[in-house]
């Protein structure tokens, strides 16, 4: 069997090679974003719209991010000791003008907008003005069993709005799953996933990953979630923007931009990927088999990070479960400990953010940042959120402990707002469940997989959504 850690180091560069490759996302100009798409107007690849935007902001260079081979002479720090070069996080209540936020109302009224401002000028960047409208077609319906609940499964296609530049079309892949004989509308737990196309792939050509996903034993996240009485759903975020540098000329970010290279400030592809999440609970609110105000979102890695931002800008989001985010995601940007700033800002992953934050592995560091992670999360109050990851050996990548801090980072914004926080701020052990409040956290013994932390996460997601039971034995409608 390979060893967790082994396969950490395997599964990212692949990982990072397919995604960086043309895929057929459905996302490209006419039909779809495959190889025989157009590039942009100034046919810019990843490397050279990375430099373009190096050149805007007066950058001659970035800081080298960490290596994942433990062998290399700048490979990332798993030192706890080393893992802290910033001490003083920025106070989520604490206004621009020095003042304390002492009231639900003005953190409502003034202090989460700044917040949000911060985010979205020097990180993510923002969401135009004119996104396009989305229209849902639900393209086929299946009704079978998952395990031994029977269920229907609705195949479902979001007609982006491109009447405004045709020559790209946008599609949304989005499955949606509910018990075939629930007595009303459902809650739904929606996980950000690559494509089963992505994944056989994934798995064809690296043997370890494939023989990881063979060994999984247990109930799967979606027979668990079934079991509670509660649908599930498939958003596929690659169908409507592409995971690579190249691809931002095309799907929605490159609709909106008509083609044109993104201007300093503009959405990244996780805030793009955000929006698409939106857009799904827009369909939701109108299926009568959905209980729109329980939908819980998940994600994972890079998914990990968009459920994290995702939660945090749309409020009708019920929960969360946020898994090895990572940098980008729930890990404190100011700790030296796995992924850092000069990665996520090299041209493998600077299309996830906007055109500023690559200043920060520049001129600036993580602590010249208005805000950190924790200020991320804080943005979800008062609604729950779960944040897991794996061992450090397996899992160091993502930094658990720094997401765990992040956490706690967020405590104050939750109890300000009436709710509870994490109740301590010393790391547990591995496996211990921290979920008696309403900022939970476990970190599993396992490497970079969400699998064993969903019982966990549910038996937390339990307290606050409330489905109707299901028969297993009665048939199909």
């Amino acid at each position: 069997m390979p060893n967790p850690r082994s396969l950490r180091w395997v599964f990212l560069p692949a990982l990072l090679a397919l995604s960086l490759q043309p895929v057929n996302s459905g996302a490209g100009p006419a039909q779809s974003q495959g190889t025989d798409g157009p590039a942009g107007p100034l046919g810019l690849t990843a490397e050279q719209d990375h430099q373009r935007i190096m050149d805007l902001l007066h950058i001659t260079s970035l800081r080298r991010g960490a290596d994942g081979d433990p062998k290399s002479p700048n490979a990332a720090n798993y030192d706890e000791s080393k893992a802290k070069p910033y001490t003083k996080l920025p106070d989520p209540l604490a206004l621009e003008n020095g003042k304390t936020v002492k009231t639900a109302k003005v953190w409502w009224a003034k202090r989460r907008s700044e917040i949000a401002e911060d985010f979205d000028r020097e990180i993510y960047g923002r969401v135009p003005r004119n996104a396009p409208k989305v229209t849902w077609e639900v393209v086929g319906t299946t009704r079978e069993r998952n395990g031994e609940v029977p269920v229907v499964t609705k195949k479902l296609v979001g007609h982006v709005d491109n009447s405004s530049y045709p020559l790209i079309s946008v599609n949304i892949d989005l499955t949606l799953t509910t018990p075939a004989n629930a007595p009303g509308p459902v809650p739904v737990m929606m996980e950000l996933s690559f494509s089963p196309e992505f994944m056989a792939e994934l798995a064809k050509r690296v043997p370890e990953i494939a023989e990881q996903m063979a060994a999984a034993t247990g109930p799967t996240w979606q027979r668990q979630v079934l079991a509670k009485g509660w649908g599930y759903a498939v958003l596929i975020p690659t169908s409507f923007q592409a995971d690579k540098g190249d691809g931002l000329t095309l799907g929605i970010i490159g609709l909106v931009n008509k083609r044109h290279p993104r201007k300093l400030d503009d959405w990244g592809t996780l805030r793009a990927w955000a929006w698409g999440a939106s857009r799904a609970l827009d369909y939701f609110e109108t299926d009568k088999s959905v209980d729109a105000k329980q939908v819980g979102i998940e994600g994972h890695s890079r998914y990990g990070k968009t459920a994290l931002v995702t939660m945090a800008y749309d409020p009708r989001f019920a929960i969360a479960y946020i898994s090895s985010s990572g940098a980008g995601g729930a890990e404190l940007y100011r700790r030296n400990f796995g992924e850092q700033i000069g990665n996520l800002a090299g041209a493998g992953e600077y299309h996830w953010f906007d055109g500023n934050f690559l200043k920060y592995a520049g001129p600036l560091t993580a602590n010249d940042l208005p805000v950190d992670s924790h200020e991320l999360i804080a943005m979800c109050a008062p609604r729950p959120v779960f944040i897991g990851g794996g061992a450090t050996q397996g899992d160091g990548w993502t930094d658990t402990k720094g997401t765990f801090l992040a956490a706690v980072g967020a405590g104050p914004v939750y109890k300000l707002l009436g709710k509870k926080d994490l109740g301590t701020s010393e790391f547990p052990p591995i496996e211990t469940p921290l979920i008696g409040g309403d900022l939970a956290f476990r970190q599993h013994s396992g490497g970079h997989t969400p699998a064993p932390n969903w019982p966990t996460f549910l038996t937390f997601a339990s307290r606050y959504i409330q489905g109707p039971a299901v028969s297993a034995a009665a048939p199909a409608r």
